[in-house]
């Protein structure tokens, strides 16, 4: 069984894999994340967990680097967001399946590896995409057409092809919605295996809060901010509650009390 409370050591410096001071994106007249001041340590996983709507999927774009209109401070894996050398360090899957459905869920990834790596010789790819497979219980759909998936089989190969590479940061947005309970249980467990085996920083957003327990860290946001950032055990003793659905909503209503002061 996985302990998921049990955290993963931070390298000596003690730096963060995310480093964000002041971050702030606005579309037109909407201010979508407001001043964010967050870090995500190495080697564990990372829950970012909110409603719809709350800026989740904005701040993962901004954080691998395809967002517009950024500022503030943010630094990841030792370098500024979006730089060249970070490409081939984060694996990045979206909420929609990002994969060629004429092609095979196979020959999908032997396209990815190709493109993320190749100065990679053939059989070292071909031995990355068994491996991808593998990982997300694909291997017996490996010649099907993605086309012909399920919805919950493309985010699979989403995340497959994530994987390649042995990325250091692992940034996967709702990876698990739509899924059976089995697959999600079997997804977080590979989740946790990729940190405490490869060493890998992984950041996953959620609106289901049932999956915040699965998680070392927890960053809960709220209309483009981040409202508590702590560990599961440590944010419900802090809130006196028995879940972590029932600490974000206490930390809600004590920020509605507060403005509604002001």
């Amino acid at each position: 069984m996985v302990n998921y409370d049990e955290a993963s050591p931070r390298p000596p410096d003690g730096h963060a894999a995310v480093h964000a001071r002041g971050l702030t994106v606005v579309r037109g007249t909407r201010t979508v994340l407001r001043g964010i001041d967050l870090d995500v340590p190495y080697g564990q996983v990372t829950g970012l967990l909110g409603p719809s709507g709350c800026g989740k999927s904005t701040l993962m774009r901004a954080i691998v680097g395809t967002q517009a209109k950024v500022t503030g401070t943010l630094d990841v894996l030792g370098e500024p967001a979006g730089a060249a050398p970070l490409r081939s360090r984060i694996g990045y899957v979206t909420q929609d399946p990002s994969v060629y459905r004429d092609l095979t869920a196979r020959q999908n990834l032997e396209y990815f590896a190709s493109v993320l790596q190749p100065r990679t010789s053939r059989g070292d790819r071909r031995g990355q995409v068994e491996r991808a497979l593998a990982d997300v219980d694909l291997t017996d759909h490996g010649d099907a057409l993605a086309g012909n998936l399920s919805g919950g089989q493309l985010s699979r190969v989403s995340l497959a092809v994530a994987l390649l590479g042995t990325p250091d940061l692992l940034v996967l947005d709702e990876p698990t919605v739509g899924l059976d309970p089995v697959l999600r249980r079997d997804l977080w467990n590979l989740f946790h295996r990729i940190a405490s085996e490869r060493g890998a920083t992984l950041l996953i957003s959620s609106h289901v809060m049932d999956e915040a327990e699965r998680c070392h860290r927890l960053l809960l946001m709220r209309e483009g901010r981040i409202l508590a950032d702590d560990a599961p055990d440590a944010l419900r003793e802090r809130m006196g509650t028995g879940t972590v659905e029932e600490a974000f909503l206490k930390i809600v209503d004590a920020e509605a009390a507060k403005e509604a002061l002001r």
